[in-house]
């Protein structure tokens, strides 16, 4: 099997892609046209074809960008945490704010097309399995209470799957950005050590 390499985009290819994803996170996605995109952008939709071949191959490079785009600057501001503490609430309200600028719209659409959907389960398995790396080394440097860490991360690990499937959200009455922002004060506040409560 040969594996085709995607070159890098061309710096109006990147504008574009941005572009679209600014309109996607506004407008979400599912009921726009290529011919509505290429309207609204400015541009041919052999100019779109260029980026993708399909509506749906677009909207995942799009949706991918975001994850992508999101994900690094997330982990930029991760690196920079003092300690494992610092290092979730960072990484939570990072996801909380780069998720607080996705519409309705997008979400759902993102949710209900399935090759979106599983790069946004693939990003949530990866914020959880960040989460309980945080969490095993905050109880092993002391600054977290003795808890049973991989339990706790895959229980942390559960819930973003919950926020990813919409489940939480839907439940509690709250945005995606809300429910992220909601776990990280839960997760801290449990994990206090006595001395910190």
């Amino acid at each position: 099997m040969t594996r085709t390499t995607r070159r890098a985009p061309t710096a109006r290819q990147a504008a574009l892609l941005d572009e679209l994803l600014a309109l996607f996170l506004a407008e979400g996605f599912a009921e726009a046209t290529l011919d509505d995109f290429a309207a609204r952008l400015h541009c041919s939709k052999s100019t779109l074809y260029a980026l993708a071949p399909s509506k749906e191959q677009l909207a995942l490079r799009v949706v991918g960008q975001f994850f992508r785009v999101a994900t690094e600057r997330i982990e930029k501001r991760v690196s920079a945490a003092a300690d494992a503490r610092e290092r979730i609430s960072v990484y939570l309200s990072g996801a909380a704010e780069e998720l607080g600028v996705a519409s309705v719209a997008f979400v759902t659409d993102v949710s209900d097309f399935a090759p979106t959907r599983e790069v946004y389960r693939r990003n949530a398995q990866a914020a959880a399995a960040r989460i309980r790396a945080f969490i095993t080394e905050g109880v092993t440097e002391g600054l977290f209470r003795d808890v049973h860490a991989p339990l706790v991360g895959e229980m942390a690990g559960w819930l973003i799957e919950g926020i990813q499937a919409g489940v939480v959200g839907e439940r509690a009455g709250v945005s995606d950005s809300d429910a992220f922002a909601g776990l990280a004060d839960l997760l801290l506040g449990g994990l206090a050590s006595p001395a910190d409560r």
